[in-house]
């Protein structure tokens, strides 16, 4: 017998190795270095487009060189280059190039920029005696100091002596210049108050019908005449000293010889820039940013400063985050904590999430229609009725700019709180029901607390999108120019009905509206720059004020 042997077994097969490609994708490598790649460009395009603002910005305040130019047709200018670029209709390989020259003087030229072509240019030089003087009134004038004058006495002249003797009074004069301001603002403002309080006091007696009108119409009367009265001192008084201040007068002369006559009480300030010193050129820039923040502006908003558009900004925030808050953190504790969860429940939800997505222009018509001309109207008919026909809150004014950005946030609030209690542990409410505490106690003392940092993430949100808003507050309060802060020393203190300024709209107004565009560009991107610092600074409080919340539960939990 042949021996028959065994079939064969045959040899495991080697597992396939996966490919590269296949493990990658595996471990979802491509899609975190996509993630990583998205992140890089975003935050590559957010910090370039700040550092664009930046520079655009912070450069204006640098005071630059002041150059004299002389072209072919026997013309000078005298002004800062701010920009060279090819001639925008040439066609050559090698196009001739331009220069945009800021060569100010609005009122002797009728423009503030000039483009020169450099094949024209025929001598430029940077004479050291050249001045910047900032003016009150139609914007810089660039040129040379001619003669100081008090009536028709001479002061100075054009030497150095000249100039410091103007430095001299325009420290001296400028101060006396804005006290004058102050004064008309204050007694001035007293008294036009005192006059409009008495006419609408025999107003209401009048509507009232009160048996002593006649008593009061005489006394009523007599006292505004004693008011107008006292209006005429004070502004025989204030016009002597405009008079007096006026009377001292600089002459300057632009690059071409034509003379312009300029009260130094108006002169904001003089920069001698070609001749200044690092340090000299760095005290004018800080002093150029404290202008800016802190004065009123000017010349259509184009220059000096914008603090009231940061106190209407702020103050409209606060009032804002003030109504938002306590009403978004109730209507989602009501539906997270109390409401029985169901189809009712949800489709308000949906509500809610949708609010949040409706176009903010929608929400200032419904302002304009419900708060101004609803509840606006009906106050001014109750309380004000000897006003009438001039609207007291039945126009816009900073309350319905208040409550109309209130009403837009609020959908932000109650999403964030409603995160935020679902937040906090089940075992936290069940162990404070079992040691015996009410509902609302266990509410108010354990859930609230512990969702807190949750509740001022919904804050940080509403206060961010409430300070860029702009389209809605164009149509309930918001005005180009409202130098008079709603906060003075006449009773009840907060005039909640004024119109105000507020930053997003004057980034609008002097980047779009203004009746000198070339000139306002840099107030555009100044102003860019201040806005991000507000809504910075808002969010950095409220997150430090969470954080300090946060640590505080960590700590109390153990």
């Amino acid at each position: 017998m042949s021996a028959t042997h065994p079939e064969a077994i045959p040899a495991p097969a080697a597992p396939r190795r996966a490919t590269l490609s296949e493990f990658l994708f595996r471990k979802g490598e491509p899609m975190i270095w996509l993630a990583g790649a998205g992140l890089s460009a975003s935050l590559l395009l957010i910090f370039g487009l700040l550092a664009l603002v930046a520079v655009r910005g912070l450069g204006f305040f640098w005071p630059h060189t002041l150059v004299r130019i002389e072209t072919t047709d026997g013309r000078k200018v005298l002004g800062e280059i701010l920009a060279r670029e090819a001639m925008p209709d040439a066609k050559d390989k090698t196009p001739p190039m331009r220069i945009r020259v800021k060569i100010a003087n609005r009122d002797l030229n009728g423009l503030d920029f000039r483009w020169i072509e450099e094949k024209d240019i025929v001598r430029t030089d940077a004479p050291a005696n050249a001045l910047l003087v900032e003016r009150q009134e139609y914007g810089n004038f660039h040129g040379f100091l001619k003669e100081i004058r008090r009536g028709d006495e001479v002061l100075g002249g054009s030497d150095a002596a000249g100039l410091e003797r103007l430095e001299a009074l325009q420290k001296k004069l400028r101060p006396a210049f804005e006290k004058l301001r102050e004064s008309e603002k204050q007694d001035v403002g007293a008294i036009n108050s005192a006059l409009e309080r008495e006419r609408l006091a025999l107003r209401s007696a009048e509507l009232k019908k009160d048996p002593g009108l006649s008593r009061r119409r005489v006394a009523n009367e007599s006292h505004q005449a004693e008011l107008k009265r006292r209006y005429e001192v004070i502004r025989e008084r204030l016009e002597a000293r405009r008079r007096e201040n006026a009377a001292v007068s600089a002459t300057f002369v632009d690059a071409e010889g034509k003379s312009k006559t300029v009260p130094i009480f108006g002169v904001v300030r003089i920069v001698q820039p070609n001749a200044a010193s690092f340090a000299q050129k760095v005290a004018i820039y800080l002093s150029r940013i404290r202008e800016f923040v802190f004065d009123e502006p000017r010349e259509s908003n184009t220059e000096g400063g914008v603090f009231p558009a940061i106190f209407g900004t702020i103050l409209m925030v606060v009032l804002m985050s003030i109504v938002a808050v306590p009403f978004g953190v109730v209507a989602a504790l009501y539906l997270r904590e109390y409401a029985k969860q169901g189809r009712t429940v949800g489709l308000v939800r949906i509500a809610v999430n949708n609010l949040a997505g409706v176009p903010s222009i929608v929400f200032g018509i419904f302002g304009l229609g419900f708060f101004v001309y609803g509840i606006g109207a009906r106050v001014d008919q109750i309380f004000f009725p000897e006003a009438l026909p001039t609207p007291t809150f039945g126009t816009g004014g900073i309350i319905w700019c208040a409550l109309t950005l209130a009403i837009l946030t609020v959908p932000v609030v109650v999403v964030a709180t409603e995160e935020a209690l679902a937040a906090v542990p089940a075992g936290m409410r069940h162990a404070s029901l079992a040691l015996g505490a009410t509902k609302w106690q266990t509410t108010w003392r354990v859930v609230l607390p512990a969702a807190a940092p949750g509740i001022l993430t919904g804050l940080i949100l509403a206060m961010a999108r409430g300070t860029g808003e702009v389209a809605p507050l164009m149509i309930v309060g918001v005005v180009k120019l409202a130098p008079t802060l709603p906060v003075d020393g006449v009773f009840p203190f907060l005039h909640l009905e004024r119109k105000i300024m507020h930053l997003g709209f004057h980034l609008y107004d002097v980047g779009f509206q203004s009746p000198n565009v070339e000139a306002a560009i840099p107030m555009v991107y100044t102003t860019t720059i201040l806005l991000l610092v507000i809504v910075v600074a808002l969010n950095l409080s409220a997150i430090v004020i969470r954080n300090v919340l946060r640590k505080k539960l960590r700590t109390s939990t153990f």
